[in-house]
């Protein structure tokens, strides 16, 4: 069983950074495609970014050039830097790791980001 475990998350102003990290154990982690999402109270499940195993990139509209999704194969780490952030940014912030074999994927706890002044 894969774990992930993501960290980073904190409170910010708005207009502020942060750099939200997800680490998986095992050996296979280049092998997975990499997603964040994030989910606001009483707010459905949003998907955010996604990286694929050749480091192709994809962003939700709400977060497209302000949000950056990036991986480090060799330290089993996927990467979210979040730059201008708002409030309604704010959420708890998972990674989830899609598998080859299409069996469900692996899902972090999540890591709260809240952006207030």
């Amino acid at each position: 069983q894969v774990q992930l475990v993501e960290s980073g998350g904190g409170l910010v102003q708005p207009g502020g950074s942060l750099r939200l990290s997800c680490v998986a154990s095992g050996n296979i982690f280049n092998t997975y495609n990499m997603n964040w999402y994030r989910q606001a109270p009483e707010k459905q499940r949003e998907w955010v970014a996604a990286i694929s195993r050749s480091g192709s990139t994809d962003y939700a509209d709400s977060v497209r050039g302000r949000f950056t999704i990036s991986r480090d194969n060799a330290k089993n780490t996927a990467y979210l830097q979040m730059n201008g952030l708002k409030p309604e940014d704010t959420a708890v912030y998972a990674c989830s790791a899609e598998r080859l074999s299409g069996l469900p994927p692996y899902w972090g706890q999540g890591t709260q980001v809240t952006v207030s002044s």
